[in-house]
């Protein structure tokens, strides 16, 4: 058999009116938001160019499958992005 459930009422809960924000809390907090939101985007930019290096590396060792220009556009893009997520992991890191 189920326990019987009874409804109480709660007389003590009392209803703490809400403080409104400042302008500048409000910019304060817009200002923060935005940068946490810059960062999220630049860590999504990191990502998607570790991933580009990683395929550029792929077709540069591609053999023939690939022609001989397509292969050395990879393997030289495979280099420079390399170079470029560090500068860009190390300048996200200072902030």
């Amino acid at each position: 058999m189920s326990p019987t459930l009874a409804v109480v009422a709660d007389n003590d809960l009392k209803i703490v009116p809400q403080k409104t924000e400042t302008v500048a809390e409000r910019v304060r907090r817009l200002q923060a938001e935005a940068k946490q939101l810059a960062k999220d985007h630049v860590a999504t930019f990191a990502s998607a160019m570790a991933d580009l290096e990683t395929l550029a590396a792929e077709i540069s060792v591609g053999g023939e499958a690939y022609a001989p220009g397509v292969r050395e556009l990879a393997r030289q893009l495979a280099e420079d992005l390399g170079s470029r997520v560090q500068t860009l992991e190390a300048i996200s890191a200072r902030n």
